[in-house]
């Protein structure tokens, strides 16, 4: 099953690297390839929340604190009206490993908390670092955010907002080097350990797996990338964005990716990825554009955004009922869920 899962992925991966040039044979109103660098940008972050909740299984409600960190850190570091002035890979490699830190300076607190502790306390830090946001305005510009942002640079290449196709590339590549960043962690030793205390903490400290340590990995490495999709996002729109938009429904958008495409699975992450933030980028906007005069007429039913996030719960619940693993979930964990309530269990011996 793992090789049709990867098999899947590859295939995925192939028709986004050929999908522009296919799209010159499809009328002007179908093509998508310009609302893609969002796509890969997210995907980036949801491969970051699947090391912290899918591979090590600790809830993580605070993804989108770490986004933030990485646009805000990104934006500081290149834009014009600050010192730094890096440039987009200085930037970019400076935001990912401010993430890492911050990830760990989390992680280190939240070591002996599980469940819904661990839950409540990274949602907690989602609206801490939103409202710090908003509050450091002589750092951060407050509600308005930073802009405007540099666009990344390439020899040879121009990025701007007429010209996609570089965006689209560029941004692929950065989502195909994060699979196979996250194919090499859990394929590591580190990755075997993060799954160990995933499948049971206590088995796993008993066989020599230092759990903390374990966790304290994770923790950075899923902020790490999660802030690096931050740094991309806002490298490609050019703006930090107001502090608003990192709030608790971007979190909950990547969870729903992991959870429907399949927890601890990276293909399952890149097909959760594409229909959830497909959805919301690609779908929603043609609705919008195709509503555009009975949106404006004042109904609340009739604007696409006010009703998003029902179909979100909805996927949610079918998701739950029907497919309580995912759509390609890791190997263990399909065993898991598919495992009968009684199986374990003793089943006595022989009457003596």
């Amino acid at each position: 099953m793992s090789r049709y899962r990867w098999a899947f992925a590859a295939a995925l991966i192939a028709f986004a690297v050929v999908m522009p040039g296919l799209e010159l044979l499809a009328p002007q109103g179908w093509r998508i390839s310009q609302l893609m660098p969002t796509i890969f940008a997210f995907t980036v972050i949801g491969l970051g929340l699947n090391i912290v909740t899918g591979f090590t299984g600790l809830l993580n409600l605070g993804a989108a604190a770490f986004v933030a960190i990485g646009a805000y850190a990104y934006s500081i570091l290149t834009c014009d009206i600050y010192p730094f002035r890096l440039g987009f890979w200085w930037g970019l490699g400076a935001s990912t490993a401010i993430g890492a830190a911050v990830g760990a300076l989390l992680g280190l607190p939240t070591m002996r908390l599980r469940g819904d502790y661990l839950a409540i306390v990274t949602l907690g830090f989602g609206e801490i670092v939103q409202d710090l946001l908003k509050n450091l305005e002589p750092i951060t510009k407050g509600t308005t955010g930073i802009n405007p942002v540099p666009h990344p640079v390439l020899p040879g290449l121009a990025f701007t907002t007429e010209r996609n196709l570089p965006f689209y590339y560029l941004y692929l590549a950065f989502a195909i080097a994060a699979v196979a960043l996250c194919r090499n962690l859990r394929r590591s030793r580190v990755g075997r350990a993060w799954v160990a205390v995933r499948e049971d903490e206590l088995a796993a400290r008993a066989s020599g797996v230092n759990a903390a340590r374990a966790k304290l990995s994770a923790f950075s490495w899923g902020a790490a990338l999660c802030a690096a999709g931050g740094a991309l996002n806002a490298a490609l729109v050019g703006t930090s964005v107001e502090p608003g938009y990192y709030d608790f429904q971007m979190s909950i958008m990547v969870l729903c990716a992991v959870i429907v495409g399949g927890m601890g699975s990276i293909p399952g992450v890149l097909l959760g990825s594409l229909l959830m933030f497909g959805f919301n980028s690609i779908v929603l906007v043609r609705l919008s554009d195709a509503l555009g005069n009975q949106a404006s007429s004042g109904s609340v039913l009739a604007s696409p955004n006010n009703w998003k996030f029902m179909v979100f719960g909805l996927a949610l619940i079918l998701a739950m009922r029907f497919k309580p693993e995912g759509l390609l979930p890791a190997r263990e964990v399909r065993a898991r869920m598919r495992r009968p309530a009684s199986a374990g269990a003793p089943t006595g011996g022989a009457k003596t």
